[in-house]
């Protein structure tokens, strides 16, 4: 029987933060666990598909997410900390098993019970205050698929705004993307370079410690401009933030 219950979900960890960034997944569950909330977190799981699915390759995307249908049958609530992963399981995974009736069921089914990190807090749970205490100047980087995919802006900024001894600054166009894009940075680096450059320049005109996202890629993305420019300052993922700080923050400089 799946457990749909609020208090119980599913962690898709997603593969940056598995194989890059563990720690933003201990960040995720501590936050959680701090709230009431149990988490479950299947070992076999593996990616969503999007890299083979934004080049083309859909019948290589649909191996890959027929599989991880099957390993979230019934995981009840899932929870991702990345937007953009996010996405995928809601808007891709129905657009590819369209012509499998039982599949696209299926995929609608996981679309209906899948939240973005600061989405499943503050929209499913009603939480605008985790207890965390991280005290310093912090600005907002919206993810691209984050904002543009499932309406996420006002979640993170409600979160941190209740973070004790945290200062926000807004960033100024805080929408305009990163430049990392996934395969995007590869094919069209010239551009990607760029908007890393433009994204790094208007963190940095802020003065803030760090830059806060809901995304892994994008934190990557920016901490390598960041860096180039020789700047102090560094992305963070928004659950590092909110689980205090504690835990690896700065770990991958």
């Amino acid at each position: 029987m799946v457990d749909a219950s609020p208090r119980r979900v599913t962690l898709f960890v997603t593969c940056i933060v598995d194989q890059i960034y563990p720690e933003i997944g201990d960040a995720v569950v501590t936050v959680l666990e701090r709230l009431g909330v149990a988490v479950d977190f299947p070992m076999d799981q593996a990616c969503c598909g999007q890299p083979a699915f934004n080049s083309g390759f859909w019948g290589e995307a649909r191996l890959v997410a027929g599989r991880t249908l099957e390993l979230l049958r019934g995981a009840g609530t899932v929870v991702t900390p990345s937007g953009s992963c996010a996405t995928m399981l809601r808007h891709a995974y129905p657009e590819l098993f369209a012509d499998s009736p039982l599949l696209h069921a299926a995929a609608l089914d996981l679309a209906q019970r899948t939240y973005e990190f600061s989405e499943y807090l503050v929209d499913v749970l009603g939480v605008h205050d985790v207890g965390a205490h991280f005290p310093a100047t912090l600005t907002i980087h919206d993810a691209c698929h984050g904002l543009r995919g499932l309406g996420i802006k006002a979640q993170p900024r409600e979160l941190l705004s209740h973070v004790a001894g945290a200062q926000l600054v807004e960033l100024p166009d805080a929408e305009r993307c990163c430049g990392f894009g996934g395969l995007f940075a590869i094919k069209l680096d010239h551009i990607s370079e760029a908007l890393a450059e433009d994204k790094a320049c208007s963190i940095r005109s802020t003065g803030a410690d760090y830059a806060v996202t809901c995304d892994a890629s994008c934190m990557t993305q920016i901490n390598g401009r960041l860096s180039r420019q020789g700047s102090t300052c560094r992305a963070l993922h928004l659950a590092q933030v909110l689980a205090g700080g504690s835990l690896g923050a700065l770990q991958h400089e």
